[in-house]
């Protein structure tokens, strides 16, 4: 009979099996922290039940109209973000990466700074942006377009960072200077990486651009909100499907653009 495992007894490693029973003890430690009850679970999912039930009911199809404007500015916010982010982070991802940045201190700085941006979420940013400049979808544009340059810029830094020394040495045979070199060896390993994460961006700042409008940054944010407060099912079913095709349709889309430009 065919081993499991390569050992004399066919069970796992010791190493392998102390792992496995220390991820289960932590896990169970932690439960009472995160106040996970499986039993709670269980019994809540009537609760559950009951809830979805409430979208078992005939659309307002004189809503749709309203729910495609706002679902078009939803997508015009991530993509502008997304665009914005893109131009922004190439030349902050090359400054950071440590083999491509003039100077070590450059490096740190600006990873110090994508730090930053990242370490708040975009519903954060648009509560400081609809602060400063008030309603509407330009704050949510501009914090999409923050965070995610601090995201795009650590990605492309550290794509930067992993490419191997032969392809840089193989520019520099051929008397390439620094700049050179960034931008025929570093760049192009990169690139692909780069693409492939920004088409996955833009399918996450749909998603986001939806969420901003719950503090005024646009989008169906506001208005999934006051559907689910005023218990306005008929609509909020409209602003799910149409997110869900939304998403749907950008996600088949990149895959194509994504294989044609890879």
């Amino acid at each position: 009979m065919k081993r499991a495992f390569p050992t004399a007894s066919g069970w796992p490693p010791l190493p392998v099996m102390g792992a496995a029973l220390a991820v289960i003890v932590l896990l169970a430690a932690a439960a009472p922290l995160a106040d996970v009850r499986p039993i709670h679970l269980l019994v809540s999912l009537g609760r559950l039940g009951a809830f979805l039930a409430n979208f078992l009911v005939t659309p307002e199809w004189s809503y749709v109209g309203h729910v495609l404007e706002k679902l078009l500015e939803t997508v015009e916010m991530a993509f502008l973000g997304t665009l914005i982010a893109a131009v922004l982070s190439l030349p902050i991802g090359i400054l950071a990466a440590r083999n491509a940045s003039p100077h070590p201190a450059i490096s740190h700085a600006l990873r110090g700074l994508l730090t930053l941006v990242r370490s708040l979420p975009e519903l954060m940013w648009a509560l400081v942006f609809v602060s400063a400049v008030g309603l509407g979808p330009l704050p949510g544009v501009v914090a999409l377009g923050f965070v995610t340059v601090g995201f795009l810029g650590k990605f492309l830094a550290e794509s930067i960072e992993a490419v191997p020394d032969r392809a840089v040495e193989g520019v520099q045979a051929h008397g390439a200077n620094r700049m050179q070199v960034r931008f025929f060896a570093l760049l192009p390993n990169a690139w692909p990486d780069f693409i492939a994460v920004l088409f996955y961006v833009f399918d996450h700042n749909v998603r986001a651009a939806t969420i901003l409008g719950l503090v005024g940054a646009g989008g169906l944010g506001y208005d999934m909100t006051m559907a689910m407060r005023l218990f306005r099912y008929e609509r909020l079913i409209l602003i799910v499907l149409a997110i869900y095709l939304a998403v749907t349709i950008l996600d088949r889309l990149s895959d194509r653009l994504r294989a044609r430009v890879i």
